[in-house]
């Protein structure tokens, strides 16, 4: 086998990963030989014309066909970057996305001195972990119906240090769950891709990642469904507040949180949910119409609707 350097992998691989048309192929492909090599981007930067090794060049193969068939990089590295940090991931978690800062972002705005609050469908513990991370007076409970998602989050909590202030919890949310007013801050990413939507979706999220984390009221939150279930991911909480028929789809598991939250805040208490991009209105009304105060929907940088903010009355 001739040999082949950094550079000349990357530039085969781009153009591999370009054909099977996955998204950002040479970041991709850049990603599987820093993983594979043990390297930062920008010793790639400064010595691409080092050689591969044979066994490099095998281990980088086999995640480079995986990557081609749209398996997300995140999975194929075990970890992805938010806020700063590196999380570790895994097919039973949601990958965590940019979008998803701005939850953190308002979450600090929103709260003064030692907080005590929640993360209800914690995943891998993104949230939750960089809350404690950024703020060493605060304490938090980690809540999924996922064992597999726990035990991510919890080796998460203790890479960046912050295990001993989280507690995690395997529960279903949308069950009465919290003491009353024992929180100041609840904070939740949960299921609100609807069903029509999530057919929609790029294979890349549909055919890889939970679907428990992306559309609500799929029962068994440990099965991470195969590509024959994909038109089979109906079934329901019994205990979960139905959606009323004018409103748009997937709004169950929000209104789940907000119910549990209005019992479980204490008075003056912030309310911070992820939403889809085309659920803002829905939810600022919900909220409104139940007692809800200074009830915000925050864009992301997109411009989109993606965060609902609300308090909890005071006394």
């Amino acid at each position: 086998m001739p040999e082949l350097s950094r550079a000349d992998w990357v530039r085969e691989a781009t153009r591999t990963l370009h054909e099977a048309a996955v998204n950002s192929p040479r970041l991709s492909a850049e990603l599987i030989l820093q993983h594979v090599c043990g390297i930062s981007r920008v010793e790639l930067a400064t010595r691409p014309e080092t050689f591969l090794s044979s066994d490099q060049l095998s281990r980088m193969t086999g995640l480079l066909r995986r990557r081609a068939d749209g398996e997300p990089a995140a999975y194929l590295l075990g970890q992805r970057e938010f806020y700063g940090r590196d999380f570790r991931v895994t097919p039973a978690t949601l990958i965590p996305r940019p979008e998803t800062e701005h939850l953190i972002e308002a979450a600090l705005k929103g709260c003064d001195g030692p907080v005590n609050f929640a993360d209800l469908g914690t995943g891998s513990g993104c949230i939750a972990v960089t809350l404690c991370a950024e703020r060493p007076d605060w304490r938090g409970l980690m809540v999924d119906l996922s064992g597999r998602a726990l035990a991510v989050a919890c080796q998460n909590a203790v890479r960046h240090d912050v295990r001993q202030r989280l507690q995690p919890v395997r529960a279903d949310f949308t069950r009465p769950l919290l003491r009353p007013e024992s929180l100041d801050l609840l904070v939740s990413n949960p299921p609100y891709v609807g069903k029509t939507e999530y057919e929609g979706l790029s294979a890349e999220v549909r055919d890889f990642e939970p679907v428990t984390a992306l559309v609500p009221n799929f029962v068994d939150s440990d099965k991470i469904p195969s590509h024959d279930h994909h038109h089979d991911h109906g079934g329901s909480h019994s205990h979960a507040p139905s959606t009323p028929p004018d409103k748009p789809e997937g709004l169950e598991h929000l209104i789940a949180v907000a119910q549990e939250a209005f019992v479980a805040l204490k008075p003056g208490g912030l309310l911070l949910m992820e939403h889809g991009y085309a659920q803002g209105a829905a939810i600022k009304v919900l909220l409104e119409s139940h007692k809800w105060e200074n009830v915000l929907i925050l864009k992301d940088l997109s411009g989109h609707d993606r965060v609902a903010s609300a308090r909890k009355p005071a006394a």
